[in-house]
């Protein structure tokens, strides 16, 4: 499929020091390309370079198979429509802020009228389209970025965290209608976003950006299941990340050394080759009993918990098997079984659960407590 966007070699640098180094993305037509990274990444810098807004020291961005340079950048950013994080609005009217940049477009005045109206009702606002900007909520006020965004028919629209100064009920909310919108004009769209459940639910495939580096491209479910570095995976909150040693290949299951335990996982790789094992707190199951009831689980390891940590409804357990394995569990669970420090238990967990990363020698451990 060709790329309606191509970015290559591209590189920032601010004062003196770079920022941001992309070999190459590019972005499909119709796709939802969601831009993930923590605080400071770059997501942001590389979205303003996708959207023309900065020039890069280094490299060049195609758009439709063509450099875009000049003259060129100008006829660009009239095709491309863009959404902040927080909206700017004109003080003025909902209906005059959405139209702005029909205006700017020079396009007649029914014609405005038809697609302010349209949008106005798309983003279920049309009864706010009188009220001032500076008396609309934060989400109002995001809707009336987006109706503006929409209203100009881009090419493509580009997003910069629009929902993350959002209420939870408010964000969750807009999030599925906002989900439903792209479903439904099939707009090519640049995402970005520090919110893993974002990437999810709206991305049909995931940039993974740290440090200013693009470390994996890929769809939601290759992103998030097989991370391509420990870096990834960690970020990805994969929080059990420790090194090992393929010892050999059994029932079609590859068998790792990890200390002095034995984990199976399910693979391609060779025996004797060093790996990183990754596996997701919640697909580990945390059992407090001695009699463990039958159950496909492949892994089976016991210790004592060392940490136990609330995050939201869940509670994330460490357990010591040898090497440290984190547990997500409910908060009702924990209470069930009466979990506490120092307590032990056995955790079980799949082998297509775990996920293996080759790793040179000299790297070793980077599993955190919970």
């Amino acid at each position: 499929m060709k790329a309606v966007l191509d970015l290559q070699e591209a590189v920032v640098r601010r004062n003196g020091r770079e920022i941001l180094n992309i070999e190459h993305l590019t972005v499909r037509p119709g796709e939802v390309l969601t831009i993930i990274g923590p605080n400071g990444a770059g997501k942001s810098t590389l979205l303003l370079l996708l959207a023309r807004l900065l020039i890069p020291d280094e490299g060049c961005l195609l758009f439709e198979g063509k450099p875009l340079q000049g003259k060129g950048n100008l006829a660009y950013r009239r095709r491309i429509g863009l959404v902040l994080q927080a909206p700017l609005l004109l003080n003025a009217s909902v209906f005059d802020n959405v139209v702005t940049g029909l205006r700017f477009h020079r396009l007649p005045k029914a014609e405005q009228r038809l697609r302010a109206d349209r949008w106005l009702n798309q983003l279920h606002i049309a009864h706010l389209a009188e009220r001032r900007a500076r008396h609309l909520s934060g989400g109002e006020a995001q809707r009336v970025s987006l109706a503006r965004a929409f209203a100009l028919d881009p090419d493509i629209v580009f997003l910069d965290e629009p929902f993350s100064g959002l209420d939870t009920p408010t964000r969750t909310r807009l999030l599925e209608e906002f989900q439903s919108l792209l479903a439904s004009t099939g707009k090519t769209t640049v995402f970005v976003t520090h919110d893993m459940n974002e990437a999810l639910f709206l991305g049909d495939r995931v940039a993974v950006l740290l440090d200013g580096k693009l470390c994996q491209v890929g769809s939601p479910d290759e992103v998030f299941a097989a991370p391509a570095s420990p870096e990834v995976a960690a970020f990805l909150g994969v929080d059990t990340t420790v090194a090992g040693q393929v010892m050999a290949v059994e029932d079609g299951h590859v068998v790792v050394a990890v200390n002095n335990c034995r984990v199976e996982a399910v693979a391609d790789v060779g025996a004797g080759r060093p790996v990183m094992v990754c596996l997701r707190p919640e697909d580990v199951t945390l059992w407090a009993g001695e009699d463990l009831p039958a159950s496909s689980a492949r892994n089976r390891l016991s210790g004592p918990i060392t940490k136990m940590v609330p995050r939201g409804p869940l509670v994330h357990v460490l357990v010591d098997c040898g090497f440290p394995v984190s547990a997500a569990i409910t908060r009702a669970s924990a209470r069930e079984m009466a979990l506490d420090q120092g307590m032990r238990v056995t955790v079980t967990f799949k082998a297509s659960a775990v996920h293996l990363i080759p790793r040179h020698e000299a790297e070793g451990s980077l599993s955190e407590p919970a």
